[in-house]
């Protein structure tokens, strides 16, 4: 696994926190998502970065738009994000 981003690890809080909400477990998402309990704990954590598909698959599995799960990058500020 690559280091962890800022927006990684903001969006993996954004999906815990969602996930958490609705009462889900992280096996529970991901069977809902359709995809491995091990990629939900890795996002979670901000060691991976979901593809569009994926962050598709998460928004649909929490009953969410896609815009709520990405809005916290806007919140936090978008030029600090990036890459020096």
């Amino acid at each position: 696994m690559k280091d962890s981003t800022p927006a990684a690890l903001l969006l993996g809080q954004r999906v815990r926190d969602m996930r958490t909400k609705r009462k889900l477990t992280q096996q529970a998402l991901a069977e809902a998502a359709g995809i491995p309990q091990t990629h939900v704990s890795a996002i979670e954590l901000g060691q991976m970065s979901p593809t569009l598909i994926t962050l598709v698959r998460l928004a649909v599995a929490l009953d969410c738009k896609v815009a709520k799960l990405v809005s916290v990058l806007d919140d936090a500020g978008l030029p600090t994000l990036l890459p020096k």
